[in-house]
């Protein structure tokens, strides 16, 4: 049985307009970052996790190492201060603090995928986080891949971090990792349907698909329970919370499958884009 974050449901549903505070030396540092760049006691006290000093140090390298690739590739705007530690750090792990304090820590190493990872969030964050998971990023832009598995091996993680270049829809009826993860996730890809869509088809019997959300409607929770039944899968639990210094709410969505999921899902190469599952016309 897989251990997976109990999650506890939340109304909130509105987002707070983000705080453009960056810890800009000239107007003081920000609330959650201290005059050096590194986060507070407060910051880490909201996030509910604390790193030990090796795990702080990867933080501090991911961030030099996103820096670094950002000037050669155009991989994010949230390179410096609240953006990286709040929009990249904070906003990776937070769902997953259940999982990251575990105690004792998850005897067998967990399989994770993030499909749409870009610049390597949440991926490399939780693979910071939880040393011993096995982690596979997924992104079909080839030089956005080269340069996270360059990160992913400047920072140590080679042996624990797979990067694979191809659209999530291949990934999906590939072999080596359809029903295989213990964890899929997916962080500002699509609609929830087309996410679920991607993410289901990857989960063994007893594992959880992640969608990170910021806004999230009733429309939006009717869309996805169309689609659900489709691929045999239900929403096991949602969660919001808002972000440090009013960087805005974001919300966890947990999916679990109640059966295999059909062998005709993911259907072809951009289909679940264009015609989202459970919308009219878009079964098989």
């Amino acid at each position: 049985m897989v251990n997976r974050p109990d999650p506890v449901r939340s109304s909130v549903s509105e987002p707070i307009a983000p705080n453009a505070q960056q810890g800009d030396p000239l107007m003081g540092p920000s609330p959650a970052i201290d005059g050096h760049g590194l986060p507070t006691a407060e910051f880490w006290g909201q996030l509910g996790w604390m790193p030990d000093s090796g795990q702080l140090e990867s933080l501090v390298a991911l961030q030099g190492q996103l820096r670094h690739w950002n000037s050669r590739v155009n991989l994010t705007r949230l390179v410096e201060g609240d953006d990286f530690w709040i929009a990249q750090i904070f906003d990776s792990l937070w769902p997953l603090v259940p999982l990251l304090t575990q105690q004792p820590p998850q005897a067998v190493p967990l399989r994770l995928i993030d499909v749409g990872t870009g610049g390597g969030f949440p991926g490399l964050a939780i693979a910071i986080a939880l040393p011993e998971a096995q982690l596979t990023l997924v992104d079909s832009v080839g030089r956005k891949v080269e340069a996270v598995r360059s990160m992913a091996a400047s920072l140590g993680l080679e042996d624990r971090v797979q990067l694979r270049c191809e659209r999530v829809e291949r990934t999906g009826r590939s072999r080596d990792c359809r029903g295989r993860f213990d964890w899929a996730m997916a962080r500002a890809v699509a609609a929830a349907p087309v996410v679920a869509e991607y993410l289901v088809p990857l989960l063994a019997p007893q594992g959880r698909a992640l969608l990170y959300r910021g806004r999230w409607e009733p429309g939006d929770r009717a869309d996805l329970d169309r689609a659900l039944p489709l691929l045999r899968a239900e929403v096991e639990a949602v969660q919001g919370r808002e972000l440090p210094v009013e960087r805005g709410v974001r919300h966890a969505l947990w999916l679990r499958p109640l059966a295999p999921c059909p062998a005709a899902y993911p259907r072809a190469v951009g289909v679940p884009l264009k015609a989202p599952i459970g919308a009219v016309s878009s079964e098989p």
